[in-house]
């Protein structure tokens, strides 16, 4: 579905991703995990097409680049940002339906704003509260909804984990799980190495611009170099 092959992205005279390549196949959940400063949100970035990169990125046989960010959208992939980026001023039912902004489909529109509000009810219950108002989960909630209301074909997620409670990451792992059971791919990037190959069936390790490590998540757990650096064991 998705090959990105040896992209190069510089900021300014800083190369940040250097040489990158990483596929996903349809249906699969694959996760992107490395250190701050590895270049895991530029990737998304990229292949969202708000930067531009060297080299090549292909969706379903199509090349990508050059391609304007609504267009990409328009093709299905959609990119869950890092901290959410929500309209704060808008309601929650407000920001479902900007999510369904280049949609003309208002049966369908209406159907995924159910499903949305059957995976998050507390999103329904509040849904002319002010988004600004909420808590850092129910916010999550909201921007992943916002991003299902856009109907992807790949799901790109930034750091959905990020400052949340134990009890609220749990949840949202099993959405996120049931995201993915419904027939979408799912591109995670993650700081949090456990949550990441515990629930993914492959994982890229990003290091300094390029793929470090790669595999099935079951076999990166028993990698010496990554227990050592991720769990500090050995």
């Amino acid at each position: 579905m998705l090959e990105v092959k040896n992209i190069r992205v510089l900021y300014g005279k800083a190369i940040v991703l250097n040489g990158l390549t990483i596929n996903l196949k349809p249906r699969e959940l694959v996760g992107i995990i490395g250190p701050n400063g590895a270049g895991k949100t530029t990737l998304l970035k990229a292949i969202s097409q708000l930067i531009p990169a060297e080299g090549e990125i292909m969706f379903n046989g199509d090349q990508i680049n050059q391609r304007k960010p609504n267009e990409i959208v328009r093709m299905g992939i959609i990119h869950c940002p890092e901290r959410r980026q929500l309209f704060n001023d808008f309601t929650i039912l407000e920001n479902l339906e900007m999510g369904a902004f280049l949609r003309k489909d208002k049966l369908e529109i209406q159907k995924d704003l159910q499903y949305i509000y059957n995976l998050f009810p507390v999103l329904n219950e509040r849904k002319n509260q002010v988004a600004g108002t909420l808590s850092g989960g129910e916010q999550q909630m909201l921007a992943i909804g916002r991003s299902l209301m856009s109907k992807p074909k790949l799901l790109m997620m930034d750091e959905p984990s990020m400052g949340l409670s134990p009890l609220v990451k749990s949840y949202l792992i099993n959405s996120i799980r049931d995201i993915w059971k419904s027939g979408i791919t799912v591109l995670l990037v993650e700081q949090d190495a456990t949550l990441t190959l515990n629930l993914t069936e492959r994982v890229y390790i990003i290091e300094h611009g390029r793929v470090g490590l790669e595999g099935k998540s079951e076999q990166l757990m028993d990698n010496e170099e990554v227990k050592r650096v991720y769990f500090q064991l050995g």
